[in-house]
């Protein structure tokens, strides 16, 4: 683009021509016609810029130039004019008198070619207002296209129908320069080109729309004379356009179509510009006028020629954004440019396409030769799943390219240039498209046996950091094998490229790679995520049992069960539902603590350790609900509750075994034991606070669910009632342990153990202590009276009746009855044990004595020994007992 010149100049410009009188300010020069317009190499566009070259080349500096003129920003307020018409007949000169534009003219001394390609420039005349408050419209881009029927091209009418094409799809009105001398004329008024040109333009824009677009074809008849009115110039054109708009051929469809449904007609003359240059220019000034903006009014319909008229219609404007019009100016002239109805080949063309087709054959053979074996390999290995990296693939595509392209340069550059490029470029398409696909296939491989090798290290990396004890870090170890995945892929990329081509770019598959990486480790993330996840669940049940165990092992008064602490105050019965949700959730902070740490270690996001705490708190719970319905299984709850009872029946306040008497209200203390075990029941039944009588909060600590979790987030958690709606529980039915029938079943169940307990604390009372007559100790002090006296008489035995009285009182002090007691009664037993064994051995040594014995062994009970152990509550031994049972059972 940089070397790209107007017209061919070779960028000197040739001093200035003297202009006709009549002539616009513009220059005019012999050499180098339009040189003075910028182009790619300094990229000025004081005057104007070429959009499309002499070799039907499209510009790509239109951007810079609208640019450059303030319109890229104007949106939909702009338009587009072309002119159109035979070389020489003064479209440049009538644009640079319209729009003060500087397209170059024709000299009057030579008559040749000026304008080359097409040519844009901006209006350069301001937007003032005349009497009537008229005035052109703001931004117009006008386009000066290459002229029809010149001796430069001849026969070479390719470009001359294409550039026509062009201005009709892109414009909104299209300018026909016509002599007058030329109306009626077929070639002259360029009939035959505006057939061709109408018979595509319905092919290729408008046969698929469904809301075509006008456009304004408006007849500029130049050097009227005046000797035929413009009323009949204009029904002459008109029958002639009507006349080539039937003969078309038209898509399917449209054969009923007319030119009115397309394109809106406009007609002026102008005066002769040499023979009346005032007045030339007079007509020239009033018809700029008419580029204005305006609108059709219904009740004159049909007068859109009239002078007046304005030519800026809405319904021409093509609605194209102003920044977006160069990519649709271009992507028109492709379509153009590539319509085989707009190029009729020559025979040399025709001969050349032939050949260069058998030599692409011929040079094709050695190709397939050695890309063909490789195209297969490639193929086996994915149809078999296990796409393979082809070492050295790059050099050998590159090599084979080389000589394919080179063998078919050195036969087919001596026929025609432009089907010789043209085959060229198919030739290069088409090996370009096999080696793309090798390419791609290579880059393919690479990217799934580098995310199986990354997968598979960093496994293996976590596996290794697990056997040391798990002290490992798992981002770092996916940064490390990410960062050597990456380097293996580009080096295998790299290494398949091939220089020059355009498709040889690694970039976007590198791109997705990485996103593929990146997806990969949000997986192993995640996995992680969820071993470190189970890891906390398994630590907070392991602690949930021991803690919550050792809460209802301290149910109790008293000793306070056996989970109650040996010193200090002893923990209340209505706090442990206090006592077990304050332990749970310490429990599961500290495991929500441990859990954020680890997961900021693998570099988790703030959504995943959300969802992470949100599943850790579903599943401590689940926890804690399996550990109290173990608790509260019905074995362990009657033995707790036994337990319960008889810390409360058995012992006293200061946790000091009762010995019972028959002076003790053995029926009270049972009464009120029971009673306050019954109490648990209906306590252990509800999880209920003490502090506040209502269920712990369990759906505000557990949450909402986080908005990032996902179906399978939730598969593995159970319900929880007053959490989960869709549960159809409320959290008070969450909250019960026991049913209300389960609750009887216990209160049956236990009142039966504690009667059990009572009737043995009963039969122990009555069978231990023998009870004596009150009238007893009123005879003991009558005969004793005597004896009394002579105590209190008698020193001596006075002061040892004071020492004894002392010593009562200092073992009554120290509370040292019972011990004392207790000794007696050891000492008393031994003694009676020591006694009978004596006896018996006095008994075996005479004849007499060792005959009863053997009668009282035979009679189960008389003259034995009589055990608490071998008695029934009915006063018999076990073994006579068994005994009866089975003379009843036969």
């Amino acid at each position: 683009m940089a070397s790209l010149q107007p017209n061919g100049s070779s960028g000197a410009r040739p001093p200035p021509q003297t202009r006709h009188p009549t002539a616009p300010s513009v220059l005019t020069m012999n050499g180098s016609v339009n040189s003075h317009f910028a182009s790619g190499e300094d990229q000025n566009f004081e005057h104007g810029v070429q959009i499309i070259d002499e070799d039907k080349h499209f510009n790509g500096y239109m951007p810079q130039y609208l640019q450059a003129e303030g319109i890229t920003k104007a949106g939909f307020n702009y338009h587009l004019i072309s002119v159109f018409g035979s070389q020489s007949t003064g479209k440049s000169t009538l644009l640079n008198y319209l729009f003060g534009t500087e397209f170059g003219v024709m000299s009057e001394q030579e008559r040749r070619q000026t304008t080359k390609g097409i040519w844009m420039s901006k209006n350069k005349k301001a937007t003032v207002k005349d009497a009537q408050g008229k005035g052109m419209a703001e931004n117009i881009l006008v386009m000066d296209v290459e002229g029809t029927d010149g001796r430069e091209r001849g026969e070479d009418q390719d470009f001359e129908r294409k550039s026509a094409l062009f201005a009709l799809a892109t414009s909104e009105v299209l300018i026909v320069n016509i002599w007058e001398h030329q109306v009626g004329l077929y070639q002259g008024a360029n009939m035959g080109l505006l057939k061709t040109v109408f018979e595509v333009d319905l092919q290729l824009f408008l046969k698929n729309s469904k809301n075509v677009t006008k456009s304004l074809l408006f007849f500029v008849i130049r050097d009227h004379l005046g000797h035929t009115p413009l009323a009949n110039l204009k029904n002459t054109l008109m029958q002639d356009l009507e006349r080539i708009w039937s003969s078309l051929s038209k898509p399917p469809g449209l054969e009923k179509s007319k030119i009115g449904d397309y394109f809106d007609f406009a007609f002026v003359a102008l005066p002769h510009k040499i023979l009346q240059p005032e007045k030339f220019e007079q007509e020239v000034a009033r018809l700029g006028t008419r580029f204005r903006e305006g609108y059709v009014d219904p009740r004159k319909d049909g007068l859109v020629d009239e002078a007046d008229n304005p030519i800026f219609l809405p319904q021409y404007h093509r609605r194209i954004p102003a920044d977006g019009f160069p990519m649709y100016a271009e992507g028109v002239w492709e379509q153009i440019d590539s319509n085989k109805d707009l190029d009729l080949p020559t025979q040399q063309e025709l001969l050349a396409q032939f050949r260069c087709d058998e030599i692409s054959k011929e040079v094709l053979v050695p190709f397939d030769e050695t890309i063909t074996p490789l195209e297969e390999r490639q193929s086996n290995a994915v149809s078999a799943g296990s796409p393979i990296v082809i070492a050295e693939l790059g050099k050998t595509m590159a090599s084979a390219r080389q000589t394919v392209l080179k063998s078919f340069e050195e036969e087919a550059s001596r026929y025609h240039k432009g089907v010789f490029k043209r085959k060229q470029t198919e030739l290069e398409s088409k090996i370009d498209g096999r080696l793309k696909a090798l390419f791609q296939g290579q880059l393919t491989a690479a990217h799934k046996s580098g995310i199986n090798d990354f997968s598979e290290a960093v496994t293996s990396a976590v596996k290794a950091g697990q056997k040391k004890g798990g002290n490992y870090d798992f981002y770092k170890i996916v940064q490390s094998e990410k960062q050597k995945s990456i380097k293996r892929f580009e080096s295998e990329a790299q290494s398949s490229l091939i220089s020059g081509t355009p498709w040889s770019d690694y970039k976007s598959q590198l791109n997705l790679y990485q996103k593929e990486i990146d997806e990969v480790s949000g997986r192993l993330r995640k996995e992680e995520m969820r071993r470190l996840a189970t890891r906390s669940e398994r630590w907070v049940r392991s602690r949930l049992g021991e803690s919550i165990g050792t809460e209802f092992n301290k149910l109790g008064s008293g000793r306070a069960g056996s989970g109650a602490p040996e010193e200090g105050e002893k923990p209340t019965e209505k706090d442990i539902w206090d006592r077990i949700w304050s332990a749970f959730t310490e429990t599961v902070a500290h495991a929500e603590t441990r859990f954020t740490d680890r997961a900021r270690s693998f570099d988790a996001s703030p959504d995943e350790v959300e969802v992470g705490l949100w599943r850790l708190r579903r599943k401590s719970w689940a926890a804690l609900r399996d550990k109290i319905d173990e608790e509260m299984m019905e074995g362990n709850l009657l033995l707790k509750l036994r337990e319960n009872f008889e810390d409360k029946f058995r012992y006293d306040e200061e946790g000091v075994p009762r010995i019972w008497r028959p002076t003790d209200d053995i029926e009270g203390l049972y009464t009120k034991a029971r009673e306050s075990t019954l109490e648990l029941i209906p306590l252990l039944s509800r999880f209920r606070l003490a502090r506040t009588s209502a269920p712990p909060p369990l759906d505000a600590w557990i949450g909402t669910p986080p908005e990032t979790v996902t179906a399978a987030d939730e598969e593995d958690l159970p319900p929880i009632g007053g959490v989960d709606e869709d549960e159809g529980k409320s959290l008070e039915e969450e909250m019960t342990v026991l049913t209300d029938s389960k609750r009887q079943d216990l209160s049956t169940r236990f009142k039966k153990t504690a009667d059990g307990v009572y009737v043995e604390a009963k039969r122990s009372a009555i069978g231990g202590v023998t009870q004596v007559p009150l009238y007893f100790y009123g005879l003991l002090l009558a005969l004793g009276w005597n004896e009394i006296v002579a105590v209190l008489r008698n020193p001596v035995y006075f002061i040892f009746l004071i020492l004894l009285g002392f010593g009562a009182y200092i073992t009554y002090t120290l509370n040292l009855w019972g011990p004392m007691l207790r000794m007696t009664n050891a000492a008393s037993t031994q003694g009676l044990e020591i006694f009978r064994e004596k006896l018996r051995e006095f008994l075996e040594q005479s004849e007499t004595g060792r005959q009863a014995i053997g009668m009282a062994a035979k009679d189960g009970g008389v003259g034995g020994s009589y055990r608490m152990d071998t008695l029934h509550t009915n006063g018999t031994t076990k073994a006579r007992a068994e005994k009866e049972e089975d003379v009843d059972e036969i």
